[in-house]
C-alpha cells in the first residue's frame, strides 16, 4: 500500500517526507521513552536534518491524527491538551505506558525526568498515592515517612521499578508543596507566559522541607545507588 504523502506545503522543502514516516518515526521514539515524554521537534530534527524547524507542523499534524486513534497523549507544563489545540510547545507520551504490569515487565520502565510516570506506572501508583499527602507539615511527616517506609522495602525486595517510583512522590511531595507555598490556586501561571504573583503560605513551605529531607535521603540510599546503576546497565545492553 503506497504511504500518503505530507501535503504539499511540506513538500516544498523537507523533501517529501512522509507522514507514515513522520508516524513510525515517532511512535518508535515513544516507545523508547515510555513513561518519560518527547517533544516533538526531536522527530523534526531526525527526519528534517537542516531544515527540521520546517518538519515542525507535519510532525504535530501527525500527532494530533495519533491522538485522536488513542494512541498518543499530549501534555503542556504537565496538563493533557489537545495537539490540534495547544499553542506553544508541547511533549508527547504513547498511551500504551498505561496497560503495562511494570511489576511483572520492569524491563518496560524508563526513569525518566523528575516525576514522570507518577500517575502512569501501575501498580506502584495504587500502592503509593494513597500514602501521598502535604497539606500540612504533620501530614507531610506521616506522609514522607510512609513513602520512605515503601521505598526501603522495595529495596529489601530487590525492586528497582518500586524505589524509584517511592523516590518519585517523596520529590514530588517537595515540589508540589513548594508550589503552593508560592501560589495558592497552585498553578504558577494565570494564563500561557502570564506567571501569577508569588504568595508566601509558611506552613505549605514547611511541609515541602519535611518531604525535601526525607527526598535527599532517598536519592542518598545506597541500595537505590547499586539497583539504579544495574537497572541503566542492562537497559543500555538491551537498546544496542
Amino acid at each position: 500500500m503506497r504511504s500518503p504523502v505530507v501535503p504539499r506545503r511540506w513538500v516544498d522543502s523537507v523533501a517529501a517526507v512522509t507522514a507514515r514516516a513522520i508516524e513510525k518515526e515517532l511512535l518508535a521514539l515513544l516507545a523508547v521513552r515510555g513513561v518519560a515524554t518527547a517533544c516533538p521537534s526531536e522527530v523534526a530534527r531526525k527526519l528534517g536534518g537542516a531544515t527540521w524547524r520546517e518538519l515542525m507542523q507535519p510532525v504535530r499534524d501527525v500527532a494530533a491524527r495519533l491522538q485522536e486513534r488513542g494512541r498518543i497523549d499530549a501534555y503542556q507544563r504537565g496538563r493533557p491538551v489537545r495537539v490540534d489545540e495547544a499553542r506553544g510547545p508541547i511533549r508527547l507520551r504513547t498511551r500504551a505506558v498505561t496497560a503495562i504490569d511494570y511489576r511483572a515487565h520492569p524491563e518496560q520502565y524508563v526513569v525518566g525526568r523528575g516525576e514522570q510516570g507518577v500517575l502512569t506506572v501501575e501498580p506502584y501508583k495504587s500502592e503509593l498515592l494513597p500514602l501521598w499527602a502535604f497539606r500540612t507539615p504533620a501530614i507531610a511527616r506521616t506522609s514522607s515517612r510512609a513513602l520512605y517506609a515503601a521505598f526501603v522495602a522495595y529495596g529489601r525486595a530487590g525492586d528497582f521499578v518500586g524505589m524509584d517510583m517511592a523516590r518519585k512522590y517523596l520529590q514530588m511531595g517537595w515540589t508540589r508543596a513548594r508550589r503552593y507555598a508560592n501560589h495558592k490556586s497552585g498553578t504558577k501561571y494565570a494564563s500561557p507566559g502570564r506567571v501569577r504573583p508569588r504568595e508566601d503560605d509558611a506552613e505549605k513551605a514547611a511541609a515541602a522541607e519535611v518531604f525535601r529531607v526525607v527526598y535527599d535521603r532517598a536519592r542518598a540510599n545506597r541500595t537505590y545507588a547499586r539497583l539504579r546503576a544495574a537497572f541503566e546497565a542492562a537497559r543500555a545492553d538491551r537498546l544496542r
